[in-house]
């Protein structure tokens, strides 16, 4: 039983920013710059709706399907942290897109149980991008941290450049990340929507596992009904009762419960929950509740067999794996309502 449950967590570590695993030595200036990706190639890209990879996948037990063939919108999803440990090469504060170990476990890890959500509905553009190291975030030098997150949000900037330009033609769009992936996306959301005109093509935005506060953006709004399009939409989880030493970063965010897609502190008791992901990339039925509690969202233990003796508190990188099918069924409801309100535009015009 308890290996049963290690399994379970470790299933559900997919590399997001929950802790520092590392302290890199030297500052960013000594480091080494890996190579800058080139996005015209496949290569550099974790997932293309023309390609083979790990974002067609569909949990198993389940009965969903991989709709990119078909799908209406477009996603451009920028992963989290994978980049944690004591770097294996010259390159300390940025990863190396190049590096084919990093590359496969960024597959196996989050364009598996995170990137894949989005595949009912929308066809998948992620980029492999100079991650900054975990230790960014913590270093006590915080020029060589800003440095490290600057290099890597112009290749995620970059990228989404080469999508509107090559890939795009007008179709609407869905921002989708998680923790590193939303610090980035946040930025990419002020540079490109909020009160351009690209905010038209705007279905919405899910940034996931990083504190947002509420006024981040001036005229892209928080969700607050699940129908709701041109909205964005953020939440960290953690366990029941638990407030984290660093409570006041999360006491003035915005947090969305994903089984009602609002921010009230209402409970949502897990019938609500239209099934997550575990171990084995097994879908889970009813698999956790969710309340809103000052900026945090709180759950109960997950609904697996011998959840008695999980003692976990932060559930940070499961904030996609225990929402996966109610993220799932948004988007395609998001999509639909956002579809039908353009036909409605231009008939009225």
């Amino acid at each position: 039983m308890q290996k049963l449950l290690y399994l379970f967590i470790l299933a559900l570590a997919i590399g997001a920013c929950a802790k520092q695993n590392y302290a890199l030595k030297g500052n960013f200036q000594s480091s080494p710059v890996p190579p800058r990706p080139d996005y015209s190639k496949e290569e550099y890209w974790a997932s293309l709706p023309t390609k083979a990879d790990a974002a067609d996948s569909t949990p198993r037990k389940s009965n969903l399907k991989n709709g990119q063939a078909s799908a209406a919108a477009d996603v451009f999803f920028v992963y989290p942290t994978i980049f944690t440990q004591k770097p294996k090469n010259k390159y300390q504060w940025n990863a190396d897109v190049n590096d084919q170990e990093l590359n496969r476990e960024i597959q196996l890890s989050t364009i598996l149980n995170q990137a894949s959500a989005f595949n009912g509905e929308c066809r998948i553009f992620s980029p492999y991008y100079r991650q900054a190291h975990i230790y960014s975030f913590y270093t006590p030098v915080r020029e060589d941290g800003e440095q490290g997150l600057e290099l890597a949000y112009q290749d995620v900037k970059a990228a989404f450049e080469y999508y509107l330009k090559n890939f795009n033609a007008g179709r609407p769009i869905v921002i989708a990340s998680h923790s590193q992936g939303s610090y980035h996306c946040e930025r990419l959301i002020k540079d490109f929507f909020d009160g351009n005109e690209l905010q038209k093509q705007l279905v919405a935005a899910y940034l996931i596992g990083r504190a947002i506060s509420p006024e981040t953006f001036t005229s892209i709004h928080p969700t607050e009904k699940p129908e709701q399009v041109g909205v964005w939409a953020s939440w960290n989880t953690f366990g029941r009762n638990y407030i984290p030493k660093n409570s006041e970063h999360y006491r003035l965010a915005l947090s969305t419960n994903p089984l009602l897609w609002n921010s009230s502190e209402d409970f949502a008791n897990k019938e609500l929950n239209l099934g997550g992901v575990g171990l084995k990339f097994t879908f889970v039925p009813m698999i956790v509740d969710a309340q809103n509690h000052q900026g945090l969202l709180w759950v109960n233990r997950p609904n697996i067999r011998g959840s008695k003796l999980l003692k976990n508190k932060n559930w940070h990188r499961a904030d996609i794996n225990f929402f996966y099918n109610n993220i799932r069924e948004n988007v395609a409801l998001r999509i639909e309502n956002f579809t039908k309100e353009s036909r409605q535009g231009i008939s009225g015009q």
